[in-house]
C-alpha cells in the first residue's frame, strides 16, 4: 500500500495502467524476484587492465537478462543483483557512487597508456550497442509499446534525440547502463535536459502534458526496480538524486518549470521515494512552486527537499568554482558538487569525540587517571584545546591527499565515458580524469560540541554547580547515582535549536572555528578541499565510542544529525530550529549541510497546515538557510510498521541525503528515525 499520513485527496492525473504498473513495482516482490547474480567471471587474459574492464562490460551486456514488461513505455533494466550491492557484475571491479555524470566529448591521444584507455572506451561504446541491439531484437511482440520502443532505440542513444520521448529514453538508457555496471549516479538536472524537447513537442502538438506526465511516471516507476534488495540503511539509497528548477547552467535565466511540475505531480500521486528530489529555490521562486513542493512533503517520506540556491551559489563561488557553480547538483546524496565534472569523495569524522579527547585526554589510561586530566579555568581554554584537536585531524587528512583518487586497479570505464575531461585528459575517473577532483572534510557532532560547551560554561564556570572534575567523573560513570543532577543540566538552560541568543552564539563560534580550520587549504596536491557538516546516519556508528555528555545525555544515546539540533533539546518548534540554524554563515560552507526537521502530521493538517508548511520553507530561505530536509512522520505509525511491516511496503522516511522504505531499515536505523523530535 502507498501510505499518506494526511487524509486528503491526491489529484489522480495518471492512467489506471500506470497505477497498476506502479503497484507491481512498489507493492509486490515481482520485480525484485527477476534480479539474478551474475553467472560469469572475467578471464584474466587481457593485456591491460583497461582491456580487462572493457571485456567485463562486454560480458555484462551479452549476458544480462532482459526484463521487458508489456505495460512499460521505456526500455532497459538493471537486472543483476550486483547493481544494488554497488559492485560491477563479473566479481572483479567495484561500483562507484557519490557522483553525477554527464556526456563527455573531446578526444586527444598522447601516450600508449592514454591510447589504451581511449580504445577501451570505444569498446564500452560497442558494448552499449550490443545491449541496445539485444533490446531491439527482444521487443517485437512484447506489448502495445513494442514498435514505438524499437523505433526509439534505433535512433537513440546512438544519435541525438529529436523529441521528448526520445530524450527520455536516451536518458534512461544511459542511466540504466551505469546501474547495470554497478555504478550509482545521481540524475542531476533532468528538467534542464528534458525541457527544451518537451516545449518543442508541445508547440508542434506532438505531445500533451498528460502524455508527458505518463512517460515521466514510467521513468519513476522503473527506477524502483531494486526495491526490497537492500536492507540495513534502507533500499532506496542508491544515490540517484534529482535536482529541479533554479537558474540554468550559464547563470542567465531560470529553467522553465514545466518538466519539474510534472515530476512533482508524479511523485505526489505515486509516492515513489527511489529518486530523492531537491528543488533549487531562489528569490524568484513562485508561490505555486513552493506549494507544489509542500504538497509532496505533506505526504511524508522526505522525498522532496530544497536548496536555497542564492546561498549555495555564493558558497561555491566563494570557494572558487566561478561560473561552473551555476551547474551545481549533488553527488547523489546532498553534498554540492559541479554536475558531470566532479570526482568526489569525503572524509567524515566525529567532532564530539575530538572534544571528549580534549576534555579527558586521548588514551584510555588518560581518561581513567584523573591526575592526568587537562586543567581548564574557562570555556575559552577548552574550546582552544578542541580546536587544536581539529587542526591535528585536518592536517593528517591533508597529508594523505597525494594518493587520493589515483587508483591503478579500477579504470571505471563506463563512468569515465560520461564525466567531463576524462576523455580530454585520456585518464579515468578513478585517476583524476575529471575536471574537478574533490575530497571534502565533513564534521559530525558539532551541535553536541556546542551543547557541551554551553553546559560546562554555565554549570561549571558561571554557577559553580559542580567542578569540572566532578562533571568528568559523571560522564565516565554515565551519570550513575546522579540522575537528578543530570536531568537538571539537561533541562535548566536552553541549548542549540531554540532561537536562544546565548546558545546560538556558542553554535556560531563552534561553526566558525571548524570552518576556518577545515578551510585552511583550498587544494592539496591537486585535490580540492571544500568543507561540509554531516553525519549521514553515523550517529549510530559514533554512539558506542562516545561517553555520556556534559549536557546530560546518557552514553549510547543518538545525538545530533548533521548540523541539526540534538534530538530532545529543541523545545520551541520548527521556526525556532530554523532561526538557530540560519544564524550561521553558510556562504562559507563550500560543501554544505542540511537542516533536518521532522513534523507530526497533525501540525500541517488541511489547507491551513499546507500554508504553514509553505511559510516554513519561505522562512528558511529568507533567513539564509542553505539546505532543508523536511519529513512528516508519526511515531505511532512507525511503531505499527515495525510490528506489521506487511502493511507498510511503501512507507518512506527521510534518513539523511536519501529516503528509504521504513520496513527495509534494520532496527537500529528505525529507532534513530523514531527518536528524532516530532514538532507538533
Amino acid at each position: 500500500m502507498s501510505l499518506h499520513y494526511l487524509n486528503y485527496d491526491v489529484p489522480r492525473r495518471l492512467s489506471d495502467a500506470t497505477h497498476a504498473l506502479a503497484d507491481r513495482y512498489l507493492n509486490t516482490d515481482e520485480i525484485r524476484n527477476t534480479l539474478i547474480d551474475a553467472n560469469f567471471s572475467v578471464p584474466e587474459s587481457a593485456a591491460t587492465l583497461n582491456q580487462l574492464f572493457a571485456q567485463n562490460i562486454r560480458l555484462i551486456v551479452e549476458n544480462a537478462p532482459l526484463r521487458i514488461l508489456p505495460e512499460e513505455r521505456l526500455a532497459g533494466a538493471a537486472t543483476y543483483l550486483e547493481g544494488p550491492a554497488h559492485r560491477c557484475p563479473g566479481h572483479r571491479f567495484p561500483g562507484i557512487s557519490h557522483t553525477t555524470i554527464n556526456f563527455a566529448k573531446a578526444v586527444t591521444v598522447r601516450t600508449d597508456e592514454e591510447r589504451d584507455f581511449l580504445q577501451s572506451l570505444l569498446s564500452v561504446i560497442g558494448s552499449m550497442r550490443i545491449w541496445r541491439d539485444r533490446l531491439i531484437a527482444a521487443l517485437p511482440g512484447s506489448g502495445p509499446y513494442a514498435d514505438t520502443l524499437v523505433a526509439l532505440l534505433k535512433n537513440v542513444p546512438e544519435n541525438p534525440p529529436k523529441t521528448f520521448y526520445e530524450a527520455l529514453q536516451s536518458f534512461w538508457f544511459h542511466f540504466e547502463f551505469q546501474r547495470l555496471c554497478g555504478n550509482w549516479s545521481g540524475l542531476g538536472r533532468i528538467d534542464q535536459l528534458l525541457t527544451p524537447y518537451l516545449l518543442n513537442d508541445l508547440e508542434a502538438k506532438r505531445i500533451t502534458l498528460d502524455d508527458a506526465r505518463e512517460l515521466l511516471a514510467h521513468f519513476w516507476i522503473k527506477g524502483a526496480e531494486w526495491k526490497g534488495v537492500q536492507r540495513g540503511s534502507g533500499d532506496a539509497q542508491h544515490y540517484q538524486n534529482v535536482i529541479l528548477a533554479g537558474v540554468d547552467d550559464n547563470g542567465i535565466r531560470d529553467i522553465d518549470t514545466t518538466v519539474a511540475e510534472l515530476i512533482l505531480d508524479v511523485v505526489e500521486e505515486l509516492h515513489i521515494a527511489d529518486y530523492p528530489i531537491a528543488v533549487r529555490v531562489n528569490s524568484r521562486t513562485t508561490d505555486d512552486m513552493y506549494r507544489r513542493i509542500a504538497r509532496v512533503q505533506h505526504h511524508g517520506g522526505g522525498i522532496v527537499s530544497i536548496y536555497n540556491e542564492d546561498i549555495v551559489l555564493k558558497a561555491l563561488q566563494n570557494f572558487g568554482y566561478g561560473g561552473h557553480a551555476y551547474a551545481f547538483t549533488n553527488d547523489g546524496c546532498w553534498e554540492t558538487i559541479i554536475g558531470g565534472k566532479s570526482a568526489f569523495g569525503y572524509g567524515p569524522f566525529d567532532s564530539l569525540q575530538l572534544f571528549q579527547d580534549a576534555l579527558f585526554g586521548t588514551t584510555p589510561e588518560e581518561r581513567e587517571d584523573a591526575s592526568k586530566w587537562p586543567q581548564f579555568t574557562s570555556v575559552e581554554q577548552l574550546m582552544d584545546a578542541w580546536s587544536q584537536k581539529l587542526q591535528t585531524h585536518v592536517d593528517a587528512v591533508n597529508d594523505r591527499m597525494t594518493g587520493y583518487m589515483n587508483d591503478p586497479n579500477n579504470p571505471a570505464l563506463a563512468l569515465s565515458l560520461l564525466v567531463d575531461d576524462c576523455i580530454g585528459k585520456a585518464r579515468p575517473y578513478t585517476r583524476r580524469g575529471a575536471k574537478f577532483t574533490i575530497f571534502a572534510t565533513h564534521a559530525g557532532g558539532l551541535p553536541d560540541v556546542t551543547n557541551s560547551l554551553l553546559a560546562i560554561d554555565h554549570f561549571v564556570f558561571k554557577t559553580h554547580t559542580l567542578t569540572l572534575d566532578e562533571l568528568r567523573r559523571h560522564m565516565l560513570d554515565d551519570w550513575k547515582d546522579a540522575d537528578g543532577l543530570r536531568r537538571s543540566i539537561a533541562s535548566t538552560i536552553a541549548y542549540y535549536g531554540n532561537d536562544d541568543a546565548t546558545a546560538d552564539a556558542m553554535a556560531k563560534r563552534v561553526f566558525d572555528c571548524y570552518v576556518k580550520i577545515a578551510s585552511c587549504k583550498h587544494d592539496v596536491a591537486g585535490v580540492l578541499r571544500p568543507v561540509g557538516i554531516s553525519t549521514f546516519g553515523r550517529e549510530l556508528e559514533y554512539a558506542p565510542k562516545r561517553l555520556a555528555t556534559a549536557f546530560g545525555t546518557h552514553k549510547g544515546v543518538l545525538l545530533a544529525p548533521n548540523f541539526s539540533a540534538t534530538p530532545g533539546t529543541e523545545k520551541h518548534g520548527p521556526t525556532a530550529v530554523i532561526n538557530s540554524f540560519c544564524k550561521n554563515d553558510f556562504e562559507s560552507l563550500s560543501n554544505g549541510t542540511p537542516l533536518d526537521i521532522k513534523i507530526h502530521p497533525s501540525a500541517i493538517e488541511g489547507e491551513n497546515g499546507l500554508q504553514a508548511l509553505v511559510a516554513l520553507l519561505k522562512t528558511f530561505v529568507a533567513n539564509g538557510g542553505s539546505y532543508l530536509q523536511v519529513d512528516v512522520a508519526d511515531a505511532k505509525i512507525l511503531r505499527d510498521a515495525q510490528a506489521h511491516p506487511e502493511n507498510y511496503a511503501n512507507l518512506s522516511v527521510r534518513i539523511s541525503g536519501w529516503s528509504a522504505r521504513f520496513t527495509t531499515l534494520n532496527r537500529d536505523w528505525q529507532e534513530m528515525v523514531i527518536a528524532r523530535t516530532e514538532h507538533h
